[in-house]
């Protein structure tokens, strides 16, 4: 994905196994997606209580937070629980949202990818970020926002 292409048209399930579509975003908010490797490792727990952390401020700039990992639903559910997540989480255990966002693997393709996507309100991609240190995504993504 390069800067000003739209959200991928793609469905998948949220930690309560309900269907969710990025699209239906569009015209509301902008979005932040950040794709991970896994649910409760260290690197990734930081990650996503970062985007917790940071989430109030998200908020007042307009934008909601999606997390996306290979992990089940079920996983998805007790990651949010343990660690108080106030924001979407989808499961891509088919690599579906991976492709369609060309999100590429690290570690000579042992490890899914670290990716942040900041879109705006319109769904068009603003900026994309990959970088296997987790803690300079938040920040990133704030930037982004705050210059939108």
């Amino acid at each position: 994905m390069q800067a000003g292409d739209k959200v991928p048209d793609i469905t998948l399930p949220d930690q309560h196994g309900n269907p969710f579509s990025f699209t239906e975003l569009i015209g509301k908010t902008s979005v932040v997606v950040f794709f991970y490797p896994k649910n409760f490792t260290p690197g990734c727990t930081r990650e996503a209580c970062d985007f917790r952390d940071h989430y109030s401020r998200f908020k007042e700039l307009g934008a909601e937070v999606i997390g996306i990992s290979s992990d089940s639903e079920k996983s998805h559910s007790k990651f949010i629980s343990k660690f108080d997540l106030p924001y979407t989480f989808l499961s891509d255990g088919k690599a579906k949202a991976r492709k369609a966002f060309g999100v590429k693997s690290n570690l000579f393709g042992l490890l899914p990818g670290r990716e942040t996507f900041i879109f705006d309100e319109n769904g068009r991609l603003l900026h994309k970020f990959n970088n296997m240190n987790e803690g300079k995504h938040v920040q990133e993504a704030l930037e982004v926002l705050r210059k939108k």
